[in-house]
């Protein structure tokens, strides 16, 4: 098995240090969901001896062409925007999808789910920015959403995940991050029947000192990482 390298080990040594000290005690730190988008298994192996066993995926094709050589090694979660007719190709292969964020596609997984005699785990994707090219609901729209796919038998909401606007470090960044746990804590606290508040998936890369300062309870770390993308597998 191939070994993972001292600059992986030292990265990711920095990475933990940094999610449990930006948490500072007022909540537990976020667990890292590696993003292994564009990354071939060879680079993604060695994760299992660091203790990541959950990888985010963007593309469903992607999923595809790994999850064979993965062996069942790391829990998939599908990070990206999810068409409806590429739902069947998933079912049975991710374990939470992230990226919930409309009625149709809240429809087809449920559809696909009964099909295949399971309860599909999805977050719910919000747009705090209201940026309409990453995807997610409008805030004033969630919780509507959130009463709406409640029913459905072959989901089970598990929380929220949130895309960030890539503005830097600034004031504006922290407020959106506060925003939604803010979002999260009110939504966990109203108990809505058939939604189980427990996870908040916020913070990438670039910002994941926030998401840990604001309470996420998952972050998904890509570059800081793994590095730069593989040109093997370009987006």
């Amino acid at each position: 098995m191939e070994q993972p390298s001292e600059e992986l080990k030292e990265r990711l040594a920095h990475i933990r240090f940094e999610l449990q000290s930006a948490s500072g005690g007022k909540y537990p730190p976020p667990r890292l969901i590696c993003v292994t988008k564009t990354h071939p298994v060879e680079e993604i192996l060695p994760l299992q001896q660091l203790s990541i066993r959950e990888i985010g995926e963007n593309r469903v094709q992607e999923i595809r062409e790994k999850e064979d050589s993965l062996d069942g090694k790391f829990k998939i979660h599908l990070i990206g925007r999810l068409q409806t007719n590429k739902v069947k190709y998933i079912i049975n292969s991710v374990c939470l999808i992230q990226s919930l964020d409309r009625m149709d596609l809240a429809l087809e997984i449920n559809r696909q789910a009964l099909k295949h005699n399971l309860v599909m785990p999805c977050l719910v994707q919000v747009s705090p920015a209201g940026e309409p090219q990453k995807g997610g609901i409008a805030v004033s729209e969630l919780h509507d959403f959130l009463l709406q796919i409640a029913p459905l038998p072959g989901i089970r909401v598990k929380g929220l995940m949130a895309v960030m606007p890539n503005l830097g470090p600034c004031e504006e960044l922290e407020n959106l991050f506060k925003f939604m746990r803010a979002r999260f804590d009110a939504l966990r606290d109203e108990a809505l029947p058939g939604i189980d508040m427990e996870e908040l998936s916020m913070g990438m890369s670039g910002d994941y000192l926030y998401a840990a300062r604001h309470g996420a309870t998952m972050v998904r770390i890509g570059s800081a990482l793994l590095g730069p993308r593989s040109a093997a597998h370009p987006v």
